[in-house]
């Protein structure tokens, strides 16, 4: 039988809860201060945020560095929150369960995803920088040629962009996808394998792919120069890119902006870039001069690519279904 409080007991119960109550709003006005859309809706327990994800390297790694956009967020009620990922298919899996709100992948990874259900829509993109991936080889490797690659092991990071690179370049050899070993690693564990010999070969982009060459010497067996576009997308979940069509346009607004900055400031931005990367200033560099700056809107060729990347993965069983990637516009 439940026990009813007694009219003493709830009076000091209800007491009690209105000081902490008085108690926390102290508190809250103490620590936000006055003035300020972001100190207020802090105080209000009602701060909006605005979760990146971004990875090694990009135009977003130039954004987070120069701290312009964290100011200018917090003026408009927002704070940012940053998120690495060791790749695109790991940084839209965040997207897809609702960690983060925005953030940056090459060609493949919003196929899988899609491909997945995850509610991603396509904002805008970056110029085609096809000798920005490659797959490379150890210096002294007896493979001289793609097709040589026949019954080895490539290392790649399953579902990026260059899981399409090695596709259409085995195609190009007159091979199929089944008659390599994919040995699916993350760029950090690739390397390792890489540099002690356990793969034959590893397919991987920029900044990863110029510091293997710097450090290791290795060897361009294939770029996607001719092959492939390597695209970079700008991407956010749809709940959040409907609901914060201003914020989302600072956000494209400030890419710009920054990238025309590391366009004419290459060395200062390899500078700034290394002790936060942990990669040496040469590779950043060579890294810097293989791609191209700019933000240009997603259009009927850029979605008609992305579908040809879909029909492929569908064809050799790498994604479960079919999908339309025009489904992925903000306004389809």
């Amino acid at each position: 039988m439940r026990r009813r409080l007694g009219a003493r007991p709830f009076a000091l119960a209800l007491l009690a809860v209105l000081l902490a109550v008085a108690a926390a709003g102290c508190a809250s006005a103490a620590k936000s201060g006055p003035g300020g859309a972001d100190k207020q809706s802090r105080a209000e327990g009602k701060a909006k945020q605005v979760r990146i994800g971004y990875q090694k390297y990009g135009t977003v790694n130039f954004l987070k560095a120069q701290g312009k956009l964290d100011q200018k967020l917090q003026e408009a009620g927002y704070i940012v929150t940053w998120t690495e990922f060791p790749g695109g298919p790991q940084l839209l899996e965040a997207l897809n369960v609702g960690s983060i709100d925005f953030g940056h992948t090459g060609e493949a990874p919003p196929i899988f995803a899609q491909a997945a259900g995850a509610p991603l829509v396509y904002l805008a993109y970056e110029q085609a920088r096809p000798l920005s991936e490659a797959i490379v080889v150890p210096e002294a490797s007896p493979i001289q040629s793609v097709k040589d690659l026949k019954d080895k092991k490539v290392a790649l990071n399953k579902g990026s962009n260059v899981h399409y690179l090695l596709v259409k370049l085995l195609e190009q050899a007159g091979l199929s996808y089944a008659d390599v070993r994919t040995v699916f690693l993350p760029p950090a564990d690739a390397r390792v394998a890489f540099e002690r010999g356990s793969v034959d070969a590893w397919v991987i982009w920029d900044p990863y792919f110029a510091a293997v060459q710097t450090s290791s010497k290795a060897r361009v067996l294939a770029d996607g120069k001719g092959v492939v576009s390597n695209y970079e997308f700008y991407l956010a979940s749809r709940p959040f890119a409907e609901r914060n069509k201003e914020i989302t346009a600072v956000l494209l607004e400030e890419l710009n902006k920054v990238g025309a900055w590391a366009k004419a400031n290459p060395q200062e931005v390899a500078r700034l870039l290394s002790p936060q990367l942990g990669i040496d200033v040469p590779s950043l560099e060579l890294a810097m001069g293989r791609r191209e700056y700019g933000l240009l809107s997603v259009d009927g060729q850029v979605i008609a690519e992305q579908q040809r990347v879909a029909d492929t993965f569908l064809q050799i069983g790498l994604i479960p279904k079919a999908i339309k990637v025009s489904e992925a516009l903000l306004d389809p």
